[in-house]
């Protein structure tokens, strides 16, 4: 009963990090990245449909994507998709491609993206340590209901505090790597 207790903490506290990770690579920086178009869907055949399922996506400089539909006639629905996102690129097409120029960042958004970073960091350890409280709850209810004895709940409770320390440290990982990112001119 308890290591199922420790089982589901972990399993909750995966995928609160990997959530917080999923967040980062939608996060511009000055690098181009084809992880920002990931929420932009278009309309394909009255289905909503990602973009990389409907195009090929490409980063041919660091600070360009080019996206090549299949079918020329869904270039205007990509372009209007893209510019409806409302996420920061304006898109250009040739007739066969669209391009999204990333303007570099100024000093200024940088240093708020990372700020903004560090807020998600810390709301997700605020996440962990919630979950963290529910396991022991929950295991402080079986020491209760004498499923398991004081000595028993003492190593459990530090089971759970080691498992805790190493996700906020995955966490403080991903934050000082996406910062690391965003810094790089």
């Amino acid at each position: 009963m308890p290591k199922s207790i420790l089982t589901d903490m972990k399993s909750h506290m995966e995928k609160t990090v990997a959530v917080l990770k999923n967040e980062f690579h939608k996060i511009r920086t000055g690098r181009a990245s084809t992880a920002v178009l990931d929420s932009v869907k278009i309309d394909y055949y009255g289905n909503p449909t990602p973009i990389s399922q409907v195009a090929t996506l490409a980063i041919p400089e660091p600070r360009l994507i080019t996206i090549s539909p299949w079918e020329a006639k869904l270039i205007p629905v990509i372009e209007k998709a893209i510019f409806n996102a409302n996420i920061g690129l304006t898109p250009s097409n040739d007739g066969r491609s669209i391009r999204l120029s990333l303007p570099p960042l100024t000093e200024e958004r940088r240093k708020e993206i990372v700020k903004d970073l560090k807020k998600k960091g810390e709301d997700d350890k605020v996440a962990l340590r919630n979950i963290r409280r529910d396991a022991l709850d929950r295991l402080k209810k079986l020491e209760k209901d004498k499923a398991i004895t004081e000595d028993e709940l003492k190593k459990l409770e530090k089971e759970v505090q080691d498992t805790t320390k190493s996700f906020e440290q995955k966490v403080d990982e991903a934050v000082a790597n996406k910062e690391k990112e965003v810094m790089e001119v």
